[in-house]
């Protein structure tokens, strides 16, 4: 295959998904104290996706299945829209570790595989680093693996939000951050640029300063700014000044407000509320309303039992009209560093 620049597009999320792909829970170290509640939390996810679109579920092996499919009987999903893959994973994360579902000018879908290497962080991401040859195996889609300068890129998915027409969102701090959790060492905001369009067709690139407090991954855009439909964004807002988090936002408020699309027209930014913080002994955790996830007919939206969760679904809901914006309880989710968009993963159709 011949390939030329800006030959691929990743599409936007709201666009149609053949199946949504998660993990099922089984690293219980992420939720310490908590995980025999994640399975309950996971079923309920699935049994909204699974009302419109195939829900594809990684598994480690066999044996995982009955235990599976029995909660997700209990919690009422419809079994029929949900497949199980085997393939053995280190942690939960399918938004990171899956790889990209690109088309190409021809219409046709391609899997653009980047390097997993633990958020640069974690040395326990071996079997993580495989999935992209699980999915492979799978669905039967060619895998691309990136390359740029000779070497295969790192990227997460969480690292990333797209419009779909060619502009994309990303954080100085997860990215270009010179000595802290360093994904593609020497590669410039020009590198990142011509990588983008090249195999995402996305070399507009609105660069935001920073990600929300308490997020190991060091700065996912997923959790702080995110499209909505091709010329509009929400990003959070955080009014207390003494709340880590007043500064960083503030400070990518006003590049947004300079930002220019793909077409040279500029963004539309909609606030959306932080909630108040959650700790779990003295450790912050990264709960934010932006790491909603978009399926076919429904927005999951993480809630966290708290008065500003009413105040961000009615936000969402008037953005996504033909859509059922649901709250997902993330109180516990979030303890593993993440919650509904960093766990799902979309298939276009």
């Amino acid at each position: 295959m011949s390939e030329t620049p800006r030959a691929y597009r990743l599409p936007a999320e709201w666009e149609k998904h053949e199946a949504t792909w998660l993990v099922w829970p089984q690293y219980r170290e992420d939720w310490p104290g908590k995980f025999a509640v994640i399975p309950w939390c996971y079923a309920e996810m699935v049994r909204k996706l699974a009302a419109s679109e195939t829900v594809r579920l990684l598994v480690d092996d066999e044996s995982v299945i009955p235990k599976a499919k029995r909660v997700l009987e209990k919690a009422h999903a419809d079994l029929s829209a949900v497949e199980f893959v085997v393939g053995r994973t280190n942690r939960g994360w399918a938004r990171d570790t899956l790889p990209a579902f690109v088309k190409n000018g021809e219409g046709g879908t391609l899997m653009a595989a980047f390097r997993f290497n633990g958020w640069a962080k974690y040395k326990n991401h071996t079997y993580d680093a495989r999935v992209p040859e699980y999915v492979r195996q799978a669905v039967d889609l060619p895998l691309l693996p990136i390359e740029h300068k000779g070497r295969q890129v790192v990227l997460e998915g969480g690292a990333l939000d797209v419009n779909g027409t060619g502009t994309i969102l990303v954080t100085e701090e997860c990215l270009q951050h010179p000595d802290v959790q360093v994904r593609n060492p020497g590669f410039t905001k020009d590198d990142y640029a011509e990588m983008f369009g090249r195999w995402l067709g996305a070399g507009n690139v609105v660069w935001l300063p920073g990600g929300v407090a308490g997020d190991d991954t060091h700065g996912h855009v997923d959790d702080v700014c995110r499209f909505v439909n091709r010329t509009t964004v929400v990003h959070c807002r955080e009014d207390d000044p003494a709340d880590p988090n007043h500064a960083i936002l503030r400070e990518n408020m006003a590049i947004l407000k300079d930002a220019r699309l793909e077409d040279g027209a500029r963004l539309e930014v909609v606030d959306l509320p932080m909630p108040r913080p959650l700790y779990y002994g003295g450790m912050r955790l990264p709960a934010s309303y932006a790491n909603f996830y978009i399926a076919n007919t429904a927005v999951l939206v993480p809630t966290f039992n708290d008065p500003a969760d009413y105040r961000a679904l009615g936000i969402l809901a008037n953005l996504f009209p033909g859509r059922a914006v649901t709250g997902i309880h993330a109180v516990d989710l979030v303890l593993g560093q993440g919650s509904v968009h960093c766990l799902t993963h979309e298939q276009y159709a």
